[in-house]
């Protein structure tokens, strides 16, 4: 079955591109103009990824990002523009997967969008796989991490990140590194798509036990890596 995508803008031009080209690659497409629209949308229709701009009319693309945030962990990649750094940062502190900075390449958004689908889809498996780093646990077939029996709440994107890192235990990795392995593209922007995400994962296992976030270890100018032993 083809994956659902909603996108969300009220730019028609932008609209129509996007959903030209989302039919094309046989996706199933939704269209939201506004917040309102996007989260009632959202609820309803439960798609499989959502294409979200920051600026709408009435609830923006933050709230919208929070409000689905409180949730689940639907798939979000946002549309920003050129002086936003500041939203787009503040976004992926949220909970957003990714995000495109407009003007866009419709190439890359198609390949941002293939590529945040394919990680946020647990791999069925006839075998249970479990990573166990110290008192943390993943069960990738069944995509739930805990620590010490307590559930952690990941998103798709936090949860293949934990789970890169814990495949390389005690090694460490740059960021080029994780974007290839997590995001699974070659990424030519803003490092900080990195640190935002190690950020968000880390506040996450702290807010469950010091101990569990002091296994994050970050080395500046290098990267970051999961040791195990706290």
């Amino acid at each position: 079955m083809s994956a659902t995508i909603l996108v969300v803008d009220d730019e028609p031009a932008i609209v129509d591109v996007l959903v030209y080209n989302l039919k094309k690659a046989n996706y199933r497409v939704l269209v939201a103009r506004d917040g309102n629209q996007a989260l009632d949308l959202a609820s309803r229709e439960q798609p499989d990824l959502i294409v979200l701009d920051l600026m709408l009319p009435g609830i923006d693309g933050l709230e919208v990002c929070r409000a689905l945030r409180r949730e689940g962990n639907l798939p979000i990649i946002m549309l920003t523009a050129l002086d936003e750094e500041v939203d787009r940062v503040v976004g992926l502190e949220m909970g957003a997967d990714d995000y495109v900075v407009k003007p866009f390449s419709v190439r890359e958004l198609m390949a941002r969008i293939k590529s945040v689908l394919r990680r946020s889809r647990a791999e069925s498996s006839a075998e249970s796989h479990i990573i166990k780093v110290n008192d943390l646990v993943l069960n990738t077939d069944r995509h739930e991490a805990a620590w010490r029996d307590i559930p952690l709440p990941l998103s798709a994107l936090e949860f293949n990140l934990l789970q890169t890192l814990m495949q390389h235990d005690g090694q460490v990795l740059t960021r080029d590194q994780l974007l290839d392995q997590v995001w699974g593209y070659t990424y030519h922007g803003d490092m900080r798509t990195v640190d935002t995400a190690i950020k968000r994962l880390r506040a996450k296992l702290r807010a469950v036990d010091p101990d569990a976030a002091e296994l994050l270890v970050t080395l500046r100018g290098v990267g970051y890596k999961i040791k195990d032993e706290k």
